[in-house]
């Protein structure tokens, strides 16, 4: 969901600029079941125009009415939403619309640690018995000494109830490759959401406009390879199409541990490049072969280079979220898992 909150601080820093106001409305609690999980965000301008969704639609209408309150009166609004007659799902969502007011020094410290990909944790105080109370409202934290109030009055109160989450850095996929599977591929990506950097020989003259929805394009050869912050919110796709070209950004990639690493072609190809990668390089580790997923994709009977691309990403998915994939109407209990915590108030959100 940091991808949303990253929409979220553009979309204001734009609309502050036009002098307009806003409010943001975040589910902090469900009881049954719902479209979205909590601490899901929505931003709603002053001018009515919503940015993000509480839902899947149907509970948004309300959230904005509501919201007309919070624009008025400065305070903070818990509104509970019961969807078992209007949704068709058993669920009683809590929605705190908090007043979204914080300045231009902020927003580019919020971008600057966005861009470094440094995880961060929001803490939103609420009541669930109170309609109104200027206590309740949410501060971002980066480390112990940074912390921004989304109201910059900072006046909260500490003894209500707090949902706590963990925001990892928005998930990105490094694609090493510029045929036109690597396009199809980045276009899936973006759609998704993630931030997708393209990786090319210094020679080739490739360009963003080549990849839409790319973020970032690197000319590096494999002995120069450099992509900042290799986190466990990386995910790296080999499809030069070239097999010695592979084994050797493989090996430049010997010492990253991102959370995966896909090979194209049969798995007769990924056995000769892993025997090659330890041909060439002794010490590499049992966690770093353990990474590397080839053929790339789940079995869907994917033919096409769109279709392919639709297989990776899935892959890459259940590998993030820890899933062995199944339809879901064979799935035993909820179709969401509940959220890792940390401890009884904090969920972890991996991507």
């Amino acid at each position: 969901m940091t991808h949303e909150f990253k929409e979220i601080i553009e979309a204001y820093s734009n609309a502050k600029q036009l002098g307009m106001s806003a409010v943001l409305a975040t589910v902090v609690d469900i009881e049954g079941s719902s479209y979205r999980r909590p601490g899901v965000g929505m931003l709603i301008l002053e001018n009515n125009k919503m940015i993000g969704a509480v839902s899947g639609g149907c509970v948004e209408k309300e959230v904005l009415r509501q919201a007309q309150y919070v624009f008025v009166s400065g305070k903070s609004r818990m509104m509970t939403y019961d969807g078992k007659y209007r949704l068709g799902c058993e669920g009683l969502l809590y929605i705190l619309i908090e007043k979204f007011d914080i300045t231009f020094a902020t927003i580019d410290a919020i971008k600057e640690h966005l861009v470094a990909r440094i995880p961060f944790r929001i803490e939103t105080l609420y009541s669930k018995t109170m309609v109104e109370e200027i206590g309740m409202g949410s501060i971002l934290r980066f480390g112990d000494d940074q912390q921004y109030y989304f109201s910059e009055t900072g006046i909260l109160d500490d003894t209500l109830e707090s949902f706590d989450r963990d925001m990892q850095p928005c998930f990105r996929l490094v694609i090493i490759g510029t045929e036109h599977d690597a396009e199809q591929l980045c276009k899936l990506a973006a759609a998704t959401k993630w931030e997708v950097t393209i990786v090319c020989s210094p020679q080739h003259t490739a360009t963003l406009e080549d990849f839409p929805g790319a973020n970032k394009i690197l000319y590096n050869a494999p002995e120069d390879l450099e992509i900042e912050v290799m986190d466990r919110q990386t995910a790296i796709v080999l499809m030069n199409h070239n097999f010695a070209k592979d084994l050797l950004y493989l090996q430049a990639l010997k010492n990253a541990i991102p959370i995966y690493i896909g090979v194209l072609g049969p798995a007769k190809r990924r056995e000769k490049l892993l025997s090659g990668l330890l041909d060439y390089s002794t010490d590499i580790t049992e966690e770093f072969i353990a990474l590397i997923h080839g053929p790339a994709g789940l079995n869907l009977g994917a033919e096409t280079p769109e279709e392919i691309a639709i297989s990776i990403i899935a892959e890459i998915l259940s590998v993030i979220r820890e899933q062995d994939p199944i339809p879901l109407h064979k799935k035993k209990g909820a179709i969401h898992d509940t959220p890792k915590k940390k401890d009884k108030n904090v969920i972890i959100y991996k991507a």
